[in-house]
């Protein structure tokens, strides 16, 4: 049958399994929003494109599959990019679709045309970080474009991509377009397989260094790892894909790496890299003297990128694999090899770990106030149920919960890493409510990060996603006002204050309420853990506000903005 493009794109989207499609209205994109009302797919509409760029990544990340993104032209498109770009850096599937200017007024400067120096190109804003952008020019190849949209997103290594469509188009009669037959994705040589774990057998002081690229059941890397006795380091984006309290995970290197953490790395004879970039953070700005050296050290990298392996780090055994295939293969090779037993290093690790969950533990059971944001996570960690989700903003909430939170084995962890975005976090945590309607979702995120992302909250009551919001509250960018005082002596354009200099904020309780959603405004110690208990069993929306002190997170590892602000440079 020969319907509208935007009928047969709906069409192709339920074929694809597509369950919601988030965005906003607009002129260019209202004929797909009328096919969409007549379709299972259910479309999650918010209140600013960033926030619809971000629940779908949530809903992308939690879900495994690809979230859709439908946004109109001009400022729908480009309120949407950061959000698309937090998702592109870390590797999420998503599949953008963007209403466009009538294509026969190209280089007319219609209604809201991205234009002065190059007419009708919006889909450049989007190609320094998309996977692949498409101009689509014809009805009849709508289908193709979007079938290969998803195709791009899913295979090899996840991404955002972009379909970028005249509205014409979507009104002009096309048919619908088959389903494509899928492939596998690459394995593990068996001949690298065994080289690779013949090093590992070999060596004195192996380390596995494992990134986001493993989100999925880590069973056959914990195999490996306990047959060689292998200490696990993990990437931010990858706490929890070992569980915490397992006996040889040490947890992140890198500048919030422990001590103990940066010399297993450095001292390692064999790493094994799988996933993961070598981001700065976690390599203490590459800096071979505090985390990763590989002066006489042999790396082995198992990326689905080619373009990873060596970027930051010569590599001895590189290969392009998929990381949950290629660890089975490794798990299965090492069979034929002895266990090795390193009682020393585990003990180590169980020191380590212990007394950095005990320390964090000591503090959180302060009743100063306002609270001390361990106390907010200890009280998290008492309330929550061990399946929770914990979705995180940036600051204390993302760089404390993944230093010193010990999650659950049953417990999830989202955060942005590449990007670090503020504002990810209220959104994102909607998507994965939407994604796991059943579990609860808590959204970790700072004053700064809640006021970014306001539309969260409404987005949520309108979707029946029964997300916790709880908003560690310094009154401040806390973390950007801590490294400013202990560098220039001073905060300043940092902190909320009201005219007179009083320390100012939104009260986010009475915000909740006024959207229709439960408000907490937390007065005691005590009143955080009665409200986050209430908030969880009653399942609707909730807001809680929680006064917060200003600390900075331990950062034991080596950041090279600290030498910028001394005068020292790594150039």
């Amino acid at each position: 049958m020969t319907g509208t493009a935007a009928h047969a794109l709906v069409a192709q989207l339920e074929e694809l399994g597509v369950e919601y499609v988030f965005g906003t209205c607009g002129h260019t994109n209202i004929a797909v929003l009328d096919a969409l009302a007549d379709s299972s797919i259910r479309f999650v509409i918010a209140r600013h494109e960033q926030a619809a760029a971000h629940a779908a990544d949530g809903y992308a990340r939690a879900s495994g599959k690809p979230g859709v993104l439908l946004v109109h032209v001009g400022p729908g498109l480009t309120n949407a990019a950061t959000g698309v770009m937090t998702a592109a850096l870390d590797s999420v599937p998503l599949v953008v679709i963007s209403g466009d200017i009538p294509s026969y007024f190209h280089g007319r400067h219609p209604h809201q045309e991205v234009n002065l120096h190059a007419d009708a190109d919006q889909a450049s804003i989007f190609r320094p970080f998309v996977k692949r952008a498409w101009n689509v020019h014809r009805a009849q190849d709508l289908g193709r474009a979007v079938e290969r949209a998803f195709w791009t997103a899913t295979t090899g290594r996840p991404g955002a991509v972009l379909v970028n469509v005249p509205m014409d188009v979507f009104s002009r009669p096309a048919a619908a377009y088959p389903r494509p037959s899928a492939a596998a994705p690459p394995g593990l040589p068996a001949v690298t397989a065994e080289r690779i774990t013949e090093a590992l057998a070999t060596a004195e002081r192996p380390l596995v260094y494992v990134g986001g690229g493993l989100r999925d059941d880590a069973g056959a890397l914990t195999a490996l790892a306990e047959h060689f006795d292998l200490p696990i380091v993990h990437s931010l984006m990858a706490k929890g894909t070992v569980p915490d309290a397992h006996p040889l995970v040490l947890g992140m290197p890198g500048f919030w790496g422990l001590e103990l953490t940066n010399t297993v790395a450095r001292e390692a004879d064999v790493v094994l890299a799988l996933a993961t970039r070598f981001a700065e953070t976690d390599a203490s700005s590459w800096d071979p003297r505090f985390t990763w050296d590989f002066s006489a050290s042999t790396l082995i990298q198992i990326d689905i990128d080619p373009a990873e392996l060596g970027r930051n780090y010569p590599v001895a055994i590189g290969a392009v694999a998929d990381v949950g295939l290629a660890v089975q293969a490794l798990a299965e090779a090492a069979k034929s090899y002895p266990p090795v037993a390193r009682p020393e290093l585990r003990e180590s690790i169980r020191a380590a770990r212990t007394a950095l969950f005990e320390e964090s533990g000591e503090r959180g059971r302060s009743d100063a106030f306002p609270l001390r944001p361990e106390r907010i996570l200890a009280d998290l960690r008492d309330a929550l149920p061990a399946g929770a989700t914990l979705v995180t903003d940036v600051g204390w909430n993302k760089n404390g919960v993944a230093q010193c939170y010990e999650l659950p084995p049953e417990g999830r962890f989202i955060t942005p890493g590449g990007a670090s975005t503020m504002g990810f976090g209220p959104a994102a945590a909607v998507g994965v409510q939407l994604a796991k309607p059943e579990g609860v979702v808590v959204a970790l995120i700072g004053d700064g990060g809640m006021s970014a992302q306001l539309p969260a909250v409404p987005l949520a009551v309108e979707q029946g996603a029964p997300v916790v919001f709880v908003v560690m509250n310094n009154r401040s960018h806390g973390t950007i006002s801590d490294l400013q005082s202990a560098h220039f002596g001073r905060s300043h354009g940092c902190d909320f204050t009201d005219p007179a200099g009083r320390p100012y904020s939104p009260d986010f309780a009475a915000l909740a309420v006024a959207c229709g959603a439960a408000g907490y405004s937390v007065a005691t110690p005590r009143e955080l853990g009665l409200a986050l208990r209430s908030a969880v069993a009653d399942r609707r929306p909730a807001v809680i506000d929680v006064p917060m002190v200003n600390e900075p997170v331990p950062t034991p590892g080596h950041w090279n903005i600290k030498d910028i602000y001394q005068g020292r440079f790594g150039d």
